[in-house]
């Protein structure tokens, strides 16, 4: 069964800001597996239609500074002024029981994971092109424009991360489904090695700032 294993596998899903991470990772919990989803930690303000505990855990500065403190992050990153965290204790707790785990992170929080973890499945979900980017982040409308002049330029060097990754899926335009199918093709390769992947979490994990 994919998502339960007595080889777990903590998958880090990233890629640049509008590529369509959070509806591709939707797509995926509908069909059924059952993976663990990480919900990440955020100073970020919830947005409409956001739910607490469900799309992230929204938390003051004060309480993200004082889970650093106590080294209860896989990893964190300031995101344009906001910032964001993987809490360690659910992917633990998920891991334990065999399940794998989904994180959905920034291209700087992979970077950190890469570092603590290296034996994680790193996949890049990329757009089919830099407009088609910019045509969804304006479609989206949760950016003004100078957030997104920000965001576009951040997008340019993210792109350059590639070679950290160990899969790249591009997200085409009403092509969500082919993404999805190939994640989960992914997943079933990795199942099947014959060596397969050993996570342990270091405890020196880092922050990326």
């Amino acid at each position: 069964m994919i998502g339960s294993s007595a080889n777990p596998l903590l998958i880090v899903l990233s890629g640049p800001s509008g590529v369509g991470k959070d509806a591709v990772l939707d797509g995926i919990k509908k069909r059924g597996y059952p993976q663990h989803y990480a919900v990440t930690a955020t100073t970020r303000p919830r947005r409409k239609g956001e739910t607490d505990g469900v799309d992230y855990h929204f938390v003051s500065k004060a309480e993200f500074e004082k889970m650093i403190e106590n080294g209860e992050l896989l990893e964190w990153a300031n995101v344009y002024g906001n910032l964001y965290g993987v809490p360690k204790s659910e992917l633990q707790q998920a891991m334990g029981k065999g399940r794998d785990v989904i994180v959905k992170v920034d291209v700087q929080g992979a970077a950190t994971i890469k570092k603590t973890v290296p034996q994680a499945v790193f996949i890049f979900l990329a757009p089919p092109s830099m407009e088609d980017l910019v045509k969804r982040l304006k479609q989206r409308k949760t950016e003004s424009s100078i957030d997104l002049e920000v965001r576009m330029k951040a997008a340019e060097k993210e792109m350059n991360s590639l070679p950290m990754f160990d899969y790249v899926v591009v997200n085409h335009k009403d092509g969500i489904e082919q993404a999805i199918s190939q994640i989960e093709s992914i997943i079933i390769a990795e199942k099947c090695r014959v060596k397969p992947r050993s996570i342990e979490f270091r405890s020196d994990s880092g922050t990326a700032k």
